[in-house]
C-alpha cells in the first residue's frame, strides 16, 4: 500500500505502475474518492464543531435568540445524520481501491507483459547430457515406487497425490536439509499456523485480487495459507519494532495450499502444479533502507541457491519483468531449476523485495533513532518447495538402469541410503 499524499503528487508515476504490472485500476477513481472523502471529513467536522458551539450557547441564549438557534441545531444535527453514511460510503470505497494500487517497480525492473520478457542474469551449472532416453519425473517416481498417483484422487480429486515411502522421506530429507541451511545462515525457524483471518491476507497482499487462489473456511471465517510468508509477516501486525532488532530473519516451514484457479488443464502432468504442498519460506523485516534492503534481498537469494548447489541441480536466475511481479512486489528474482522432462528451466524458487507495502496494510512500525515511527520494509524468498523440487532432483540425477543416485548432501537425511532403486 502506497501512502495517500504520495499517490497525489505522483499520480503518473502510479498510473505507469498499474500499467506496466498489468493491473485494472482507474487511478481517477481512487482520487476522486479521496478527494470526495476529504471534502466530507471538512465539511462534517465544521458541523460537529458547530453543533458542540450551539450546545453551549442555546443554555446560554435570550428568548429572542433561542429558537432561532435551536433551529440551527436541528439542522446541524439533520446534516450530520445525513453526511455520516457518505463519508462511511465513500471511506469504504477509498479504502478498497487503495488495496488494489500497486507498488513502484524498482528502476532496474524490465517493462514486459510476460515470463518471456524476463531478463536472464546468469546460468549456474551445465544441463546434463544422456546417453541413454531419460525419463521424466512421472515415470521416475511410479518406477521407483515413491508415489501414490491414483489412490489420492478417488477421495482428494484432481491434481492430488501421495508421497510414500522413499518419496515421502525425499521430501522431509530435502525440507529438513533446507532448515539446516537457513539456521546455519542465521535464520530463526518458526512453524506458523496456516489456518489465518482475512486480514492477514489483506495486510500480505494476497487479497483482495487473490481471494480466488485461497481456500476458504467460511464457517469460522478463515484462509489457508498459500505460503507461510503471510503468517509470518502477521506475526508482527500492530506491532511497534525497534531499529536495534532489525533485520529479523525467520524460516517459515509449514503446509500451503492453493486453488490454482484459472489453470485448467496448464501443467497436469504430474506434481508441477498441485493444490497441496509443502515450503520452506524466508521472511525478512529490514530498516527502511532501500540500499539495505537490496543487500538482504541477494542474501536471501544467495540462501536459496545454495540449497540447489547441494542439491546439485542446473538453474538459471533471471529478473523477473513488469507483468510477471505481484501487487506489493517492487524488485523479483525468479530461479528456474533445470527439468530435462521438460527440455527447459522452470521456476522453482522466487525472491522479492516489497518496501513498506506490507508493513503499511499490516500497521507494522518501526521506531527511527531520532523517535520518529516509519514503516519497516518486508523480504521474502522461496528456500525450497516440494513437490516441485523432486522433479529437477529426480530427473537429472537419474541413471541407465531407472535408479536415481542422490547428492551426497542428501543421504545423511535419508537413513545413509545414497540411490534410489526400481521397485
Amino acid at each position: 500500500m502506497l501512502d495517500i499524499q504520495f499517490i497525489r503528487h505522483n499520480a503518473d508515476r502510479v498510473r505507469a505502475a498499474i500499467k506496466n504490472k498489468r493491473l485494472e485500476l482507474e487511478l481517477d477513481d481512487l482520487l476522486a474518492a479521496d478527494k470526495e472523502r476529504r471534502e466530507i471529513t471538512t465539511l462534517l467536522e465544521q458541523k460537529r464543531a458547530r453543533k458542540n458551539e450551539l450546545s453551549a450557547l442555546i443554555p446560554k441564549a435570550g428568548k429572542d435568540d433561542r429558537p432561532r438557534l435551536v433551529d440551527e441545531a436541528k439542522q446541524t444535527r439533520s446534516d450530520i445524520e445525513q453526511l455520516e453514511p457518505r463519508l462511511a460510503e465513500v471511506q469504504r470505497r477509498f479504502n478498497d481501491l487503495m488495496l488494489r494500487v500497486p507498488s513502484l517497480p524498482r528502476p532496474e525492473v524490465p517493462i514486459g507483459k510476460g515470463e518471456d520478457d524476463n531478463v536472464e542474469i546468469r546460468r549456474v551449472g551445465t544441463p546434463r547430457t544422456f546417453d541413454f532416453t531419460p525419463r521424466d519425473h512421472v515415470d521416475l517416481m511410479t518406477s521407483l515406487g515413491l508415489i501414490d498417483w491414483d489412490g489420492p484422487r478417488k477421495f482428494a480429486g484432481g491434481r492430488s497425490y501421495a508421497l510414500v515411502g522413499d518419496g515421502a522421506l525425499l521430501e522431509m530429507a530435502i525440507l529438513r536439509l533446507a532448515v539446516d541451511t537457513l539456521i546455519d545462515r542465521g535464520m530463526m525457524l518458526v512453524s506458523p499456523p496456516v489456518l489465518v483471518k482475512e486480514r492477514a491476507m489483506m495486510g500480505t497482499g494476497y487479497f483482495p485480487l487473490g481471494v480466488e487462489q485461497a481456500y476458504a473456511v467460511p464457517a469460522d471465517e478463515l484462509f489457508l495459507v498459500g505460503t507461510s510468508e503471510v503468517p509470518l509477516v502477521s506475526l508482527h501486525c500492530d506491532d511497534t519494532l525497534e531499529l536495534a532488532a532489525l533485520p529479523i530473519r525467520y524460516a517459515g516451514i509449514s503446509p500451503c495450499f492453493r486453488r490454482e484457479a484459472g489453470a485448467h488443464g496448464k501443467d497436469t502432468r504430474g506434481i508441477y502444479r498441485v493444490h497441496q504442498f509443502m515450503k520452506v519460506e524466508q521472511v525478512v523485516f529490514c530498516p527502511p533502507d532501500e540500499a539495505v534492503a537490496e543487500k538482504l534481498h541477494y542474501e536471501l537469494l544467495g540462501n536459496a541457491e545454495a540449497i540447489l548447489a547441494k542439491l546439485e541441480i542446473p538453474y538459471r536466475v533471471a529478473i523477473a519483468c513488469t507483468g510477471e511481479i505481484g501487487l506489493g512486489q517492487t524488485r523479483k528474482h525468479e530461479v528456474e531449476s533445470w527439468m530435462p522432462g521438460r527440455s527447459a528451466y522452470s521456476e522453482t524458487h522466487s525472491c522479492s523485495t516489497l518496501g513498506d507495502f506490507q508493513a503499511r496494510r499490516s500497521n507494522i512500525r518501526v521506531r527511527l533513532e531520532d523517535g520518529t515511527l516509519s514503516y519497516p520494509y518486508t523480504l521474502n524468498n522461496t528456500a525450497v518447495a516440494s513437490p516441485r523440487i523432486l522433479i529437477p532432483l529426480l530427473e537429472n540425477h537419474q541413471n541407465a538402469d531407472g535408479s536415481v543416485t542422490l547428492p551426497e548432501a542428501l543421504v545423511p537425511y535419508m537413513r545413509g541410503k545414497d540411490k534410489l532403486l526400481p521397485r
